[in-house]
């Protein structure tokens, strides 16, 4: 299968592919994805093939509009209500419960009662999904497990030649995927995974929530993408430095005395204190430690220098960061990507 891709000008011809059962990845602000109509079965099962995805991780729904999501849905939450008119569309999954006669793949939901719809902040995919006439599933387009892709390049790095289309609208603008709020009980909203958008941001608007921190292991069935152990990871292995502990210098040397060549993901400013060293290849997240463009870098970081380092024995260093609200989502992310492995001499 060639694998091709679309530009603006074009929708009308990836949703032809969607509407006759195919896969094609949008863009998103958050990452891509991997699009297939969330009404056919056999084109959600297309998609857990492609990826290699377990298929008992549930997919998001994405939609165009509130009035999509009814269709679906038993009933929307007041609360729910006040977060989609603040913060759709954008970076927020709800996660609702399921009308009886809802007509949703069981693929979608892994045989659960409920389901997560996200709209998305990007005119060209809201545009795909009118033209479709259907919510499209849209987890990450990627090698499942892999860094999410934030460009239509890692897209085809990963997926050419097993779907059918790329719709390519530059790259991501936050660059991790969503932040999860089951208001599946609406008298305890529950964040299942972090992203751009903070519970303090969700506070404002409904007041307070929950936060599940505890992570899924292989053998159990998540209710919300994102929540296993590993995830996001690269061929290479990745060890976090402690933000705390700041030992960088003392990581290096001692990987480099295992014969390991060492990769760092950071801000500019670890990578010019670090000079001295013979580090192999860096990537910079920021120009100081921000984590805005630490989050929007993190998976492009992981991916480049995963490339680098093929064919060697090496490792990527990665910069940690404290885990308060605001860093949360990276921090989620990084922690997966590196197995919960942070630098213990």
């Amino acid at each position: 299968m060639d694998t091709k891709v679309y530009h603006h000008d074009e929708i009308k011809e990836a949703a032809k592919i969607i509407k006759q059962g195919g896969l094609i990845s949008f863009p998103t602000e958050t990452v891509y994805g991997l699009g297939a109509d969330a009404t056919n079965t056999e084109a959600v099962k297309k998609v857990y093939l492609a990826k290699g995805r377990p298929s008992d991780n549930p997919l998001i729904v994405h939609v165009n509009s509130k009035e999509m999501v009814e269709e679906y849905v038993d009933s929307i939450p007041d609360k729910a209500l006040q977060l989609m008119k603040t913060f759709w569309p954008g970076p927020l999954t709800l996660i609702f419960n399921l009308a009886q006669d809802n007509n949703l793949s069981t693929s979608v939901t892994a045989n659960l009662n409920t389901a997560a719809f996200r709209m998305p902040n990007s005119l060209v995919t809201l545009e795909l999904i009118r033209q479709s006439g259907t919510p499209l599933v849209g987890p990450s387009a990627n090698t499942s497990g892999k860094p999410s892709p934030t460009t239509a390049i890692h897209v085809l790095n990963d997926l050419s030649g097993k779907i059918e289309g790329i719709l390519d609208d530059g790259e991501c603008e936050v660059g991790i995927e969503s932040t999860v709020l089951d208001m599946s009980n609406p008298n305890m909203p529950t964040i299942l995974r972090p992203g751009a958008i903070t519970k303090e941001e969700i506070e404002q608007v409904i007041g307070e929530i929950a936060i599940d921190t505890h992570l899924i292991d292989e053998h159990n069935a998540p209710k919300s993408p994102g929540m296993k152990y590993k995830h996001y990871s690269p061929d290479t292995p990745v060890v976090m430095i402690d933000s705390e502990l700041d030992n960088w210098e003392e990581a290096v040397e001692y990987y480099q005395q295992l014969n390991k060549t060492v990769a760092i993901l950071s801000n500019k400013e670890i990578v010019s204190r670090l000079g001295d060293y013979s580090v192999f290849a860096h990537y910079i997240l920021s120009d100081k430690k921000e984590v805005k463009s630490a989050m929007h870098h993190l998976f492009g970081g992981l991916r480049a220098l995963d490339t680098e380092l093929v064919g060697y024995n090496g490792v990527i260093l990665a910069e940690g960061y404290p885990e308060v609200s605001q860093n949360m989502g990276y921090m989620n992310r990084l922690k997966k990507a590196a197995n919960q492995t942070f630098f213990r001499k």
